[in-house]
């Protein structure tokens, strides 16, 4: 097959992050397909364009077997709400353009991953004017999760928002959804039918880790990195309002009588307040690094004891998965998981870590002590999270089981 994918968000090499699509698309062309990626030119967490897509609209570029189009996307991105809308809809537009006039040859299907959800739009429109099936796949429920943490409140945007969201799942082919809530939520409150929807959830990427399980000298990274002596619990992913990091800041000023340090590696535009927070309230056991490639993710996990996965309490967050529940999984180490709903039913059922409640500092500090006490916890809950995502969470094998189903819609075409 000849693949046309439109992701905003993905990843140049080595950039840090999600590289959900970067494998995913990686494991389809070994499998002998063909991949063209229309990406955007701004990185989620970044502040400005890179030097190479300063003045132009599109740049084409060559990953490994995949080809990418990377399309304009406003630099007001990262200053301001509306900025992020302008970006929005200026990828909307450029990937647009690229897929009708840049995007070379004839394709078989065009798949969108979704937020932002406005490039449903454009998958539409190239999907209609090249006659091909429409994938669109939910990597959030959007808008709910920008209105639930108070960064979407303008009724008239809100009221669009959800006009294109009904919009796009009348139209798509098939829809994947990345949790067992979001599936629950499109069929039962959206009344989208089962027959459109599938479910190819996040996954753990153990290429990498197997590599590095086997080829890791964790003792002299901690010492490199000022780690030793320390129980180190790492936080990988966006500082954002989303995420609200400060209750981590909290936990952090309750345990500074223990040897627990908290690692925040990431960006994001909470990042510099938190920064400021955690100096004027003298919180001495968080360190922040910035983003770093995906392989120094993993080596920083692995010289860890614990991983977290934090959001705001919000309803909307008891839908989804988070991506880097899976990567600490891979890595054997236990979860400190502070996300309700479907998250902490996966770390309940495959016994790899413990439930926090968001934002309950008490709790927060009861259960860390718990695992300071009893380190034998630690292995026992690492490897019990491996197994299950070995299990049931391998991305090759979802890669291939989301070919199947994409092959299967343009069979029927």
């Amino acid at each position: 097959m000849n693949i046309l994918l439109i992701h905003q968000y993905f990843l140049e090499e080595n950039d840090p992050g999600g590289s959900r699509w970067n494998e995913l698309t990686r494991v389809w062309t070994e499998q002998g397909h063909t991949v063209t990626v229309l990406g955007g030119m701004m990185h989620y967490n970044g502040k400005e364009k890179i030097a190479e897509y300063k003045g132009k609209h599109f740049v084409k570029k060559q990953q490994g077997a995949v080809t990418i189009w990377r399309c304009h996307v406003s630099e007001a991105y990262n200053k301001h709400f509306a900025g992020r809308l302008w970006g929005y809809f200026s990828y909307m537009f450029s990937s647009l353009y690229a897929g009708l006039f840049k995007a070379k040859g004839k394709f078989d299907v065009v798949i969108v991953t979704s937020p932002p959800l406005f490039v449903g739009i454009s998958g539409y429109l190239i999907s209609r004017m090249r006659r091909i099936p429409f994938v669109f796949e939910v990597r959030d429920l959007w808008p709910e999760s920008a209105i639930d943490t108070g960064v979407l409140t303008n009724k008239l945007i809100i009221n669009l928002a959800f006009w294109v969201e009904g919009f796009i799942y009348k139209r798509a082919t098939m829809i994947n959804v990345l949790t067992p809530a979001f599936y629950k939520a499109l069929k039962e409150k959206k009344n989208i039918p089962g027959s459109k929807l599938i479910q190819i959830s996040n996954a753990a990427d153990f290429s990498l880790s197997e590599k590095l399980l086997n080829d890791f000298n964790r003792d002299r990274f901690r010492k490199e990195h000022e780690l030793d002596g320390h129980f180190v619990i790492t936080y990988v992913g966006a500082h954002g309002v989303a995420n609200h990091l400060e209750q981590v800041l909290d936990a952090a000023d309750a345990l500074k009588d223990t040897n627990v340090l908290f690692l925040l590696i990431g960006q994001g535009m909470e990042k510099d307040r938190l920064k400021k927070l955690a100096e004027d309230r003298k919180i001495t056991n968080v360190r922040f690094l910035d983003s770093v490639p995906k392989a120094d993710v993993f080596r920083y996990i692995l010289a860890s004891e614990m991983g977290a996965s934090v959001l705001k309490k919000v309803d909307t967050f008891k839908t989804v998965y988070s991506n880097k529940t899976f990567d600490y999984m891979s890595c054997k180490k236990p979860i400190l998981m502070a996300i309700d709903g479907v998250s902490r039913e996966l770390v309940e059922a495959a016994g790899a870590g413990s439930y926090v409640e968001p934002e309950n500092t008490s709790e927060y500090n009861r259960i860390i002590r718990l695992y300071l006490n009893d380190p034998l916890r630690l292995e026992r809950e690492g490897l019990s999270g491996y197994n299950f995502a070995k299990e049931n969470f391998d991305r090759e094998v979802l890669a291939k089981k989301y070919l199947n189903y994409i092959s299967s819609i343009v069979k029927r075409k």
